[in-house]
Protein backbone atom coordinates (compact mmCIF):
# COMPACT_ATOMS: atom_id res chain seq x y z
CA UNK A 1 0.00 0.00 0.00
CA UNK A 2 1.28 3.46 -0.88
CA UNK A 3 0.60 6.74 0.93
CA UNK A 4 -2.66 7.40 -0.93
CA UNK A 5 -3.94 3.95 0.04
CA UNK A 6 -3.19 4.64 3.68
CA UNK A 7 -4.70 8.12 3.43
CA UNK A 8 -7.91 6.50 2.18
CA UNK A 9 -7.88 3.85 4.90
CA UNK A 10 -7.45 6.41 7.66
CA UNK A 11 -9.97 8.82 6.14
CA UNK A 12 -12.61 6.09 5.83
CA UNK A 13 -12.41 5.23 9.54
CA UNK A 14 -14.02 7.71 11.96
CA UNK A 15 -12.10 6.41 14.96
CA UNK A 16 -8.35 5.99 15.21
CA UNK A 17 -7.52 2.82 13.26
CA UNK A 18 -5.06 1.52 15.86
CA UNK A 19 -6.65 3.09 18.93
CA UNK A 20 -5.02 5.46 21.40
CA UNK A 21 -3.22 3.01 23.67
CA UNK A 22 0.49 2.43 23.01
CA UNK A 23 1.74 -0.93 21.81
CA UNK A 24 2.32 -3.26 24.75
CA UNK A 25 5.84 -4.15 23.62
CA UNK A 26 6.78 -0.50 23.28
CA UNK A 27 5.64 0.06 26.86
CA UNK A 28 7.61 -2.97 28.09
CA UNK A 29 10.74 -1.92 26.24
CA UNK A 30 10.71 1.78 27.12
CA UNK A 31 9.63 1.77 30.76
CA UNK A 32 12.72 2.25 32.87
CA UNK A 33 14.56 4.29 30.26
CA UNK A 34 15.45 7.89 31.06
CA UNK A 35 13.41 10.17 28.76
CA UNK A 36 15.41 11.93 26.07
CA UNK A 37 15.01 12.40 22.32
CA UNK A 38 12.87 9.86 20.48
CA UNK A 39 12.12 9.14 16.83
CA UNK A 40 9.00 7.18 15.83
CA UNK A 41 9.39 5.95 12.24
CA UNK A 42 6.15 5.02 10.43
CA UNK A 43 4.28 6.50 13.39
CA UNK A 44 0.79 6.13 11.92
CA UNK A 45 -1.73 8.10 13.96
CA UNK A 46 0.80 8.66 16.70
CA UNK A 47 -0.37 6.49 19.60
CA UNK A 48 3.18 5.54 20.60
CA UNK A 49 4.61 9.00 19.92
CA UNK A 50 1.99 10.70 22.08
CA UNK A 51 2.47 8.16 24.88
CA UNK A 52 6.21 8.87 24.85
CA UNK A 53 5.64 12.64 24.90
CA UNK A 54 3.35 12.25 27.91
CA UNK A 55 6.28 10.62 29.71
CA UNK A 56 8.69 13.44 29.02
CA UNK A 57 10.32 12.30 25.77
CA UNK A 58 11.07 14.88 23.07
CA UNK A 59 9.44 13.09 20.16
CA UNK A 60 9.72 13.37 16.39
CA UNK A 61 7.16 11.28 14.49
CA UNK A 62 7.38 10.45 10.78
CA UNK A 63 4.80 8.87 8.49
CA UNK A 64 4.04 9.08 4.78
CA UNK A 65 0.27 9.45 5.28
CA UNK A 66 -0.80 13.08 5.56
CA UNK A 67 -4.12 11.95 7.06
CA UNK A 68 -2.37 9.88 9.74
CA UNK A 69 -0.08 12.76 10.64
CA UNK A 70 -3.03 15.14 10.96
CA UNK A 71 -4.73 12.65 13.28
CA UNK A 72 -1.54 12.41 15.28
CA UNK A 73 -1.41 16.18 15.62
CA UNK A 74 -5.01 16.18 16.86
CA UNK A 75 -4.30 13.43 19.38
CA UNK A 76 -1.23 15.23 20.70
CA UNK A 77 -3.15 18.50 20.98
CA UNK A 78 -5.99 16.74 22.78
CA UNK A 79 -3.51 15.23 25.25
CA UNK A 80 -1.67 18.54 25.61
CA UNK A 81 1.79 17.28 24.63
CA UNK A 82 4.30 18.48 22.02
CA UNK A 83 5.30 16.16 19.18
CA UNK A 84 7.22 17.19 16.07
CA UNK A 85 5.39 15.70 13.06
CA UNK A 86 6.79 15.14 9.61
CA UNK A 87 5.16 13.73 6.46
CA UNK A 88 7.85 11.64 4.77
CA UNK A 89 8.46 8.19 3.35
CA UNK A 90 10.65 6.39 5.89
CA UNK A 91 12.32 4.35 3.14
CA UNK A 92 13.89 7.61 1.91
CA UNK A 93 13.93 9.66 5.11
CA UNK A 94 17.37 10.13 6.64
CA UNK A 95 17.37 11.21 10.30
CA UNK A 96 20.34 13.09 11.67
CA UNK A 97 22.93 10.46 12.65
CA UNK A 98 23.69 9.93 16.32
CA UNK A 99 20.90 12.20 17.55
CA UNK A 100 18.27 10.02 19.24
CA UNK A 101 18.14 8.19 22.55
CA UNK A 102 15.25 6.03 21.32
CA UNK A 103 14.07 4.97 17.87
CA UNK A 104 10.82 3.05 17.31
CA UNK A 105 9.81 1.05 14.24
CA UNK A 106 6.39 -0.46 14.85
CA UNK A 107 4.45 -2.57 12.33
CA UNK A 108 6.32 -1.34 9.29
CA UNK A 109 6.21 -4.15 6.75
CA UNK A 110 8.41 -3.82 3.69
CA UNK A 111 10.28 -6.01 1.21
CA UNK A 112 13.70 -7.03 2.51
CA UNK A 113 15.74 -4.43 0.61
CA UNK A 114 13.60 -1.49 1.75
CA UNK A 115 13.44 -2.84 5.31
CA UNK A 116 17.23 -3.00 5.38
CA UNK A 117 17.46 0.68 4.40
CA UNK A 118 15.11 1.72 7.19
CA UNK A 119 16.94 -0.38 9.77
CA UNK A 120 20.23 1.12 8.64
CA UNK A 121 18.87 4.66 9.04
CA UNK A 122 17.39 3.81 12.44
CA UNK A 123 20.64 2.24 13.61
CA UNK A 124 22.61 5.28 12.50
CA UNK A 125 20.18 7.66 14.21
CA UNK A 126 20.95 6.28 17.66
CA UNK A 127 23.28 8.18 19.91
CA UNK A 128 25.70 6.22 22.12
CA UNK A 129 23.66 4.34 24.71
CA UNK A 130 20.49 4.76 22.64
CA UNK A 131 17.81 2.08 22.24
CA UNK A 132 16.09 0.78 19.10
CA UNK A 133 12.76 -1.04 19.40
CA UNK A 134 11.41 -2.95 16.38
CA UNK A 135 7.96 -4.59 16.52
CA UNK A 136 6.04 -6.15 13.65
CA UNK A 137 3.98 -9.10 12.53
CA UNK A 138 6.10 -12.23 12.57
CA UNK A 139 6.34 -14.64 9.66
CA UNK A 140 5.07 -17.37 11.98
CA UNK A 141 1.82 -15.42 12.38
CA UNK A 142 0.72 -16.74 8.98
CA UNK A 143 0.24 -20.23 10.38
CA UNK A 144 0.29 -19.80 14.15
CA UNK A 145 -1.40 -16.47 14.81
CA UNK A 146 -4.24 -14.17 13.76
CA UNK A 147 -4.56 -10.98 11.69
CA UNK A 148 -1.81 -9.00 10.05
CA UNK A 149 -0.51 -8.95 6.48
CA UNK A 150 -0.67 -12.22 4.59
CA UNK A 151 2.31 -11.61 2.29
CA UNK A 152 5.28 -13.59 3.65
CA UNK A 153 7.68 -11.34 1.75
CA UNK A 154 7.02 -8.38 4.07
CA UNK A 155 6.71 -10.15 7.41
CA UNK A 156 9.46 -10.11 10.01
CA UNK A 157 11.55 -12.62 11.88
CA UNK A 158 13.84 -11.78 14.80
CA UNK A 159 16.79 -13.12 12.81
CA UNK A 160 16.09 -10.92 9.78
CA UNK A 161 15.85 -7.80 11.94
CA UNK A 162 18.99 -8.62 13.91
CA UNK A 163 20.87 -9.13 10.63
CA UNK A 164 20.25 -5.45 9.84
CA UNK A 165 21.59 -4.15 13.16
CA UNK A 166 25.33 -4.68 12.90
CA UNK A 167 27.21 -2.82 15.61
CA UNK A 168 24.32 -2.77 18.08
CA UNK A 169 24.04 -4.90 21.20
CA UNK A 170 20.95 -7.12 20.99
CA UNK A 171 19.04 -7.00 24.26
CA UNK A 172 15.98 -8.96 23.16
CA UNK A 173 15.09 -10.82 19.96
CA UNK A 174 12.08 -13.11 19.96
CA UNK A 175 8.71 -14.04 18.57
CA UNK A 176 6.22 -12.79 21.15
CA UNK A 177 2.53 -13.47 21.64
CA UNK A 178 0.06 -10.57 21.68
CA UNK A 179 -3.57 -11.28 22.67
CA UNK A 180 -6.14 -9.67 20.38
CA UNK A 181 -9.94 -9.67 20.77
CA UNK A 182 -12.00 -11.90 18.49
CA UNK A 183 -15.46 -11.34 17.04
CA UNK A 184 -17.03 -13.81 19.49
CA UNK A 185 -15.84 -11.81 22.50
CA UNK A 186 -12.85 -14.02 23.23
CA UNK A 187 -9.22 -13.53 22.33
CA UNK A 188 -6.54 -15.14 20.20
CA UNK A 189 -2.81 -14.62 19.95
CA UNK A 190 -1.04 -12.73 17.20
CA UNK A 191 2.65 -13.49 16.80
CA UNK A 192 4.97 -10.50 16.64
CA UNK A 193 8.68 -10.10 16.09
CA UNK A 194 10.20 -8.06 18.90
CA UNK A 195 13.78 -6.84 18.80
CA UNK A 196 15.35 -4.43 21.28
CA UNK A 197 18.91 -3.29 20.64
CA UNK A 198 21.24 -0.63 22.03
CA UNK A 199 24.21 1.27 20.69
CA UNK A 200 27.19 0.75 22.98
CA UNK A 201 27.98 3.86 24.97
CA UNK A 202 31.73 3.53 24.59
Amino acid sequence: MDSSDWDARYADTPELVWGVEPNRFVVESVEGLTPGSALDLAAGEGRNAVWLAERGWRVSAVDFSQVAVERGRELAAHRGVPVEWRVADVTAYRPVPGSYDLVLICYLHLPAEERARVLDSARGALCPGGTLVVVGHDLANLTGGVGGPQDPGILLTPEAVVDGLAGLRIERAETARRPVPTADGGSADALDTLVVATRPAG
